[in-house]
């Protein structure tokens, strides 16, 4: 069973990797990796602390959507001596070039949805001024996406933020793990239509949105040249920004966010997209370095 921990308290001081993931199906296959596991539950939310490869970790559902994000990754770092952050699970896929199997380790994250929602005026859209960014990025409709604004330690005001760096070293030893993964390209009798790779690079968007529409898709990837999207990683990087973590994701894309070519596939190639991202992880986590003091 669980232990509960007291309100407040600092569980566990030993360095840890925290191995974060949005849902059970991404969930299973690291789990099956941790050695020496001992559970908490604080307030509900399930954390496992253990070894995968050897190096000391911390597992937990973020739950799915940005503000369960934020609120879980805070918890852990509130409440275990975290010195970095790997998540771990699916996406769609943004990109023309990439295809439902494929792994995808963005350079950084940001959140499309932090935006302002403007007023129709004659043919166009009228936004307040005042609420755009200095540098304006290019809106669908009515949609103007922000930059959000950011408090961390010795800085005196909030800072306005589109994009979240993964940390270079991270991302520096995820392109040395890449060439080293084989993905499963079948599970029994279900297969990628070609054999997956692991991509490391580009950027990444998230927003409280499962994206399934092919003319948001086409626009976003216009917009933010980015890769893939998601529901978590944007939040998860704007926390590890804001308590001084590094932080790196890797997202299988288990659909392409509208872009498919019948109806969208997350359904039938979540679970082996899930493994497909975990067998990465759990390769990466054991050639990382982890501080000691």
């Amino acid at each position: 069973m669980p232990a509960d921990a007291k309100p407040g308290e600092r569980v566990d001081d030993v360095p840890r990797i925290a191995v974060i993931s949005a849902f059970e199906p991404e969930w299973i296959a690291l789990g099956a990796a941790v050695t020496e596991p001992r559970e908490w539950r604080i307030n509900g939310v399930r954390f496992v602390s253990g070894k995968i490869g050897g190096r000391p970790v911390l597992l937990f559902l973020s739950g799915v959507s940005m503000v369960n994000a934020a609120m879980t990754t805070q918890l852990a770092l509130d409440r275990f001596n975290v010195r970095s952050i790997v998540f771990s699970g699916v996406a769609g896929g943004l990109d023309p070039g990439l295809d439902v199997g494929d792994v995808v380790v963005p350079e950084r994250w940001g959140q499309y949805l932090e935006s302002v929602f403007a007023r129709a005026k004659g043919e166009g859209f009228d936004p307040p001024p005042s609420r755009l960014a200095s540098e304006p990025i290019p809106n669908f409709d009515m949609i103007f996406p922000v930059p959000v604004s950011v408090r961390r330690d010795g800085v005196e005001r909030a800072e306005p933020h589109f994009w979240f760096d993964a940390d270079p070293a991270l991302l520096t030893l995820a392109r040395k793990v890449a060439t080293q993964t084989t993905l499963a390209r079948c599970q029994q009798d279900l297969c990628f239509r070609v054999q997956p790779k692991v991509v490391v690079g580009g950027q990444g968007i998230s927003a409280p949105v499962f994206m399934d529409n092919s003319r948001f898709r086409t626009y976003a990837f216009s917009t933010f040249k980015a890769q893939v999207t998601d529901m978590e990683t944007a939040a998860v990087a704007q926390v590890a920004y804001a308590n001084q973590r590094p932080y790196i994701a890797f997202r299988s894309l288990s659909d392409l966010a509208g872009g498919d070519p019948g109806e969208n596939q997350a359904r039938a190639f979540y679970r082996i997209s899930s493994n497909n991202a975990a067998a990465v992880v759990v390769r990466f986590i054991g050639a990382m370095d982890i501080p000691t003091d």
